[in-house]
């Protein structure tokens, strides 16, 4: 095949936490399409601006000034199926979620894959970043694209996979300054696709065998990740029921040199809670139904659950009354300093609450108010009100706005205070994982 970097045109297809960053690193050396169905998105982008906050924004109006003003590089957006057609290499981002029966729900990225292959042509390459199971790529989206192209695969176009590791909020830990791993259906491809990376990514690229081999190791990041928190929040409940603080003992065993120290508290978003799924439902469908996975997701499933009963007896034990009585959570994203709340548990401790007859307030100054309202139809508070007096408080994301609260006065004033993450001060707190 004829392909060198020299002619590279690529389209960044999804912009969320995972492409808008890719298709900014990108832009600064190549022509780049970033596409999304979402017309909002891309006006919002196409201003320069980005409610999730990932982007850097003078990154991303460099890029985008470089292609304004006619240069070969640079970054433009669209919404316009038309425009893919310039692209020679398709790099796919869009989620992967699960249904509710936490079945693996491919639906954003099939359907990605049938408006790529609208605009295959021969010689193209398309990478997958999103997170699947070993041999999703080759067994569920190349046909999709062979259909829609009417192409054949590694004869007309290739694949090549390179799993996303983007830590939503992170600063530190960048896209470029991330290990990236990278695959191709064939030798040749496996090369540039490699050689596209290393061209972006500081820290260097790892070139897998085979696509199955780059799909796994994703798959298993987080799935490890997702067991050994199970792992400690199961010591969580023990140590409950023990009376000592889980904290305690980690810093404990955590003088030992090899000992991981974990934390015990909430696994949602879009990555450790989702993509165990992903490698059981494979498992399973080879006929093989994994034990230590699932085990792990239902303990960490069942934390938001205990987290809520734990209050409830704590808040007896100070003789409120449960129903019509107060609560505030404090944070809804599944994790701090970030406005993601996909896949957030919080809301398993809200309902929990609520079940009981609390009236439950949620304040949470990351997240935006309208997509909680249409994703979990929950109010957010506008803002937090000092004077509102609480029969219970829940910390359960560790934002830097928490930091500051006065949590003695809600403290003196009765409240039952269970701090999930384990930043409030200790003598302040009734309870924490």
């Amino acid at each position: 095949m004829k392909f060198d970097l020299e002619n590279v045109h690529i389209a960044v297809v999804g912009l969320g936490y995972v492409g808008l960053p890719l298709a900014i690193e990108f832009g600064k050396k190549y022509d780049v399409i970033g596409f999304d169905i979402n017309t909002h998105r891309v006006e919002e982008l196409s201003r320069c601006e980005d409610h999730t906050r990932e982007a850097n924004i003078e990154d991303l109006r460099k890029a985008s000034d470089l292609k304004r003003n006619g240069n070969a590089k640079g970054l433009s957006f669209s919404f316009d199926v038309r425009d893919l057609c310039t692209a020679n290499v398709f790099i796919v981002t869009v989620p992967t979620p699960i249904d509710s029966f936490n079945n693996p729900d491919l639906t954003p990225l099939l359907k990605a894959s049938a408006t790529v292959g609208g605009a295959l042509k021969q010689g193209d390459i398309v990478i997958y970043e999103s997170t699947v199971y070993p041999g999703c790529t080759e067994e569920d989206c190349v046909p999709v694209l062979e259909q829609q192209s009417g192409l054949k695969f590694n004869a007309d176009f290739f694949c090549g996979y390179s799993p996303e590791r983007i830590n939503p909020g992170d600063k530190v830990n960048t896209l470029t300054k991330i290990k990236k791993i990278t695959s191709g259906s064939t030798p040749e491809v496996a090369e540039l696709v490699d050689a596209l990376y290393r061209s972006i990514i500081e820290a260097g690229t790892h070139k897998a065998p085979n696509l199955k081999v780059a799909e796994a190791a994703k798959a298993i990041e987080n799935a490890q990740r997702d067991v050994n928190i199970s792992f400690v929040n199961e010591l969580a409940l023990i140590f409950d029921r023990v009376g000592i603080d889980t904290a305690d003992v980690i810093e404990a065993a955590g003088t030992k040199w090899n000992f991981l120290k974990y934390k015990p508290g909430l696994v949602g978003g879009h990555c450790i809670g989702v993509d165990p799924y992903y490698l059981a439902h494979k498992s399973k469908a080879l006929g093989y139904d994994p034990q230590v996975i699932l085990s792990g997701r239902r303990v960490n499933n069942s934390i938001a659950g205990f987290i809520a009963n734990k209050v409830l007896k704590l808040m007896i034990q100070k003789d409120h009354k449960i129903k019509h009585s107060r609560a505030l959570i404090l944070g809804f994203t599944f994790k701090e300093n970030c406005p993601d709340v996909r896949n957030t548990k919080v809301i398993d401790i809200y309902k929990e609450l609520e079940e009981f007859g609390l009236q439950v307030d949620v304040y949470d100054p990351w997240a935006n108010v309208h997509e909680v309202k249409k994703e979990y139809n929950l109010e957010l508070l506008p803002v937090l009100d000092p004077a509102t007096p609480y029969e219970a408080i829940v910390v359960a994301v560790e934002h830097s706005e928490f930091k500051t609260i006065d949590y003695k006065k809600y403290r003196d004033g009765g409240a039952v205070i269970f701090d999930v993450k384990g930043f409030v001060d200790r003598s302040l707190v009734d309870a924490r994982l």
